[in-house]
């Protein structure tokens, strides 16, 4: 059966979407899945082993080098100190421009050519470390999970972790006087007073998907679409109104209030018209639903807030 898969934001962002949740309600409610967007798109793509490349993968869309060795992503973040610790609040900080990002990392590339790590920016919020050969990897968090918690459970443990804490807390010392983040300060904006390491690995060999075109601008989702030579629009529009069969749209960073304002409807008109058998929400806080056509009929169910009910 045709499915237009959406990412979406946290479901309870959506509490005050009235006519989202209505036609929500409507649906089934399938098995919950581990929180993340990284979640979904696993689900959706396969390549062999178990870790999730998402340096590699978001290299791969945006240089020709990705397949050179193993790469980290080390993204621009702030933490917050706090009088037994610190806490990792915003990762990655996505309002920095190009011109501070060179900034930051042009006094930061002898620390990480020096470890071995030569830094790279992919974009201004996504940067990324080419890791030497024999150096050791060990687990990373996401940024997904770590946000908000205690940065010393966080940080990678143990002696394979060593060089990594310690350029994680060298690079704060760099960015802690930077010039840069004192302009962010006096503007009122955050500081980028860490860089979050995570998603380490290789690009996959092979990466099989039944998608037949995606839309997005989330990097890890282009490099998935580029290894699996899927067309990745930069639109939505595009795959929702001119797709059928296997169709992704990824709007986990768009504003909940667009989504059902905007886009909506253009599902409703979708599934409406059969150019889909069904539509499946994939919530990044890990709830999934499904709604077929013949489920407008459902009238009498009534939406909870933020809950449908299960099938």
């Amino acid at each position: 059966m045709s499915t237009l898969h959406l990412i979406l934001p946290p479901l309870p962002r959506f509490d005050d979407a009235a006519d989202w949740r209505r036609w929500l309600a409507r649906g089934d409610r399938l098995p919950d899945a581990p929180p993340g967007r990284s979640a979904v798109l696993r689900a959706l793509f396969r390549f062999p082993g178990t870790a999730w490349p998402a340096a590699a993968l978001r290299r791969r869309a945006h240089a020709g080098d990705a397949h050179l060795g193993a790469w980290l992503c080390a993204d621009p973040s702030f933490v917050r100190g706090e009088a037994t610790g610190a806490r990792l609040m915003v990762s990655p900080l996505d309002d920095l421009s190009r011109e501070e990002a060179d900034g930051l990392a042009r006094a930061l590339r002898t620390l990480f050519g020096d470890a071995g790590a030569p830094l790279e920016i992919d974009t201004p919020s996504g940067w990324c470390v080419r890791v030497a050969e024999g150096a050791p990897l060990p687990a990373f968090v996401e940024p997904d999970q770590a946000l908000g918690a205690d940065l010393l459970q966080c940080l990678p443990a143990g002696d394979r972790g060593r060089p990594w804490r310690r350029l994680f807390n060298e690079a704060q010392v760099i960015l802690h006087a930077h010039p840069v983040n004192a302009a962010r300060v006096a503007a009122g904006r955050l500081p980028v007073n860490a860089l979050w390491f995570w998603g380490a690995g290789r690009l996959p060999g092979a990466v099989q998907t039944a998608l037949q075109r995606a839309a997005g601008s989330d990097g890890v989702l282009r490099g998935l679409c580029a290894c699996a030579d899927v067309p990745c629009d930069s639109e939505a529009a595009q795959a929702i109104d001119g797709g059928e069969g296997e169709v992704l749209a990824d709007f986990a960073s768009t504003d909940p209030a667009i989504i059902a304002d905007e886009w909506l409807p253009r599902c409703q008109r979708a599934l409406g018209q059969r150019r889909f058998g069904q539509v499946e929400f994939a919530f990044v806080s890990g709830e999934r639903f499904r709604l077929r056509p013949w489920h407008r009929w459902r009238f009498w169910r009534k939406p909870g807030r933020g809950v449908a009910r299960r099938a």
